[in-house]
C-alpha cells in the first residue's frame, strides 16, 4: 500500500474521533455554532472516504480500456468534498433559520468548550500532515482534504472564542450569527475545492514555473536537433503530460533522433515526478519561428 493511501486511511480515523469530540461539545453546551462545526465535521468524514476511495482507484496501473492511466480519479473525489462542503453550509444555514426567532439557551459546560478545542488541536495538526503529504505526492484528493480542512480549523477557532462569548453576555443570538458565518466560510471552501477540481478534469496546463523549467530542459537537451515547437501540457491528479514537436535536420539518421530524444525524456523524469514525455519528429521544413530554440 502507497504512503499516500496510508496516510487517507488514517485521515478517516482522524475525522471519526474530530467528529466525536464536536458532537459531544454540541450536546453539552446547546449551541447551534458548534452544531454546525461538528455538522463540518460529518464531511470530513465522508470526504476523507472519498479520498481513500479515489487514491485506490488513481493507483491502478494503466489497462487497455484506460491506457494513460486512472489519475483522474482523484478529481472527482475532490469534486464530491466540493459538493458535500455546500450541502453542509446549506444545512446549517437552515439551522439558523429555524431558530432564529427562538434561541436555544446555552449551557456553559467546561467539559463541552473543552472537547471542541481538543478537536480544534487535532485537525490543525493533521492539516500540516494532510498538505505535505498531498504536495510530496501532488495529490488533488490529499490537497482537497487539507484545505477543508484548513478552513475547518480557522472556523472552529473562531466559533470557541464566539460562543464563549455568547455564553459570557448572554447573547444567545451571537451563537446562530456565529454559525451563520460558520457557513459561509464553509461554502467559500467549497467553490475553491470545486473550482480547482473541474480544473483537473478540463486538463488543466501545468504551472508556469513548472512549464518554463520543462522549456528549459527541451532547450537544453535537445542538441543536435533544430527547435521544438507547440508543447503541451496537462495534468491528471499526480501525473503530468508534455507532448511537442522536435525540429531536426532532413538528412539526421533515425536513431541520432531517437537518442535526442531518449536525452529529452530523461532529463524531464529528473526533473518532474510522474510525468509521461510524447514527442513528435519532424524535418526542418517543419521549423517555426515561435518555436524554443535549441541551446
Amino acid at each position: 500500500m502507497e504512503r499516500s493511501q496510508r496516510v487517507a486511511i488514517g485521515n478517516v480515523g482522524i475525522s471519526v474521533l474530530v467528529l466525536a469530540l464536536k458532537y459531544l461539545a454540541f450536546v453539552l453546551t446547546g449551541s447551534i455554532a458548534l452544531y454546525s462545526d461538528a455538522l463540518e465535521s460529518v464531511v470530513n468524514v465522508a470526504t476523507s472516504i472519498a479520498a481513500v476511495i479515489a487514491l485506490r482507484v488513481s493507483a491502478k496501473p494503466a489497462d487497455a480500456a484506460h491506457p494513460y492511466g486512472y489519475a483522474k480519479a482523484e478529481y472527482f473525489s475532490a469534486v464530491v468534498v466540493g459538493v458535500l462542503i455546500v450541502v453542509a453550509a446549506l444545512t446549517i444555514f437552515r439551522e439558523v433559520y429555524q431558530n432564529w426567532f427562538e434561541p436555544s439557551p446555552l449551557d456553559a459546560s467546561p467539559r463541552g468548550l473543552a472537547m471542541n478545542a481538543a478537536a480544534g488541536v487535532i485537525n490543525a495538526i493533521w492539516c500540516v500532515v494532510l498538505f505535505r503529504e498531498g504536495r510530496r505526492a501532488r495529490s488533488p484528493a490529499l490537497i482537497a482534504d487539507g484545505k477543508h480542512l484548513l478552513t475547518d480549523v480557522l472556523s472552529s477557532a473562531g466559533v470557541l472564542v464566539g460562543v464563549v462569548l455568547a455564553i459570557a453576555t448572554g447573547w444567545e443570538k451571537l451563537d446562530l450569527i456565529l454559525a451563520g458565518l460558520v457557513a459561509l466560510n464553509i461554502l467559500w471552501s467549497g467553490w475553491g475545492v470545486l473550482k480547482e477540481s473541474v480544473g483537473g478534469l478540463m486538463d488543466q496546463a501545468v504551472p508556469s514555473d513548472t512549464l518554463a523549467l520543462i522549456r528549459a530542459r527541451i532547450a537544453q537537451e535537445a542538441t543536435g536537433a533544430i527547435e521544438a515547437h507547440d508543447v503541451r501540457t496537462r495534468q491528471a491528479g499526480r501525473m503530468t503530460f508534455v507532448d511537442f514537436h522536435l525540429v531536426v535536420p532532413g538528412d539526421m539518421k533515425v536513431s541520432e533522433a531517437h537518442a535526442i530524444c531518449d536525452r529529452i525524456e530523461d532529463a524531464l523524469e529528473a526533473e518532474v515526478s510522474d510525468i509521461l514525455v510524447n514527442i513528435h519528429v519532424e524535418p526542418e521544413v517543419k521549423a517555426k519561428q515561435a518555436g524554443i530554440p535549441v541551446l
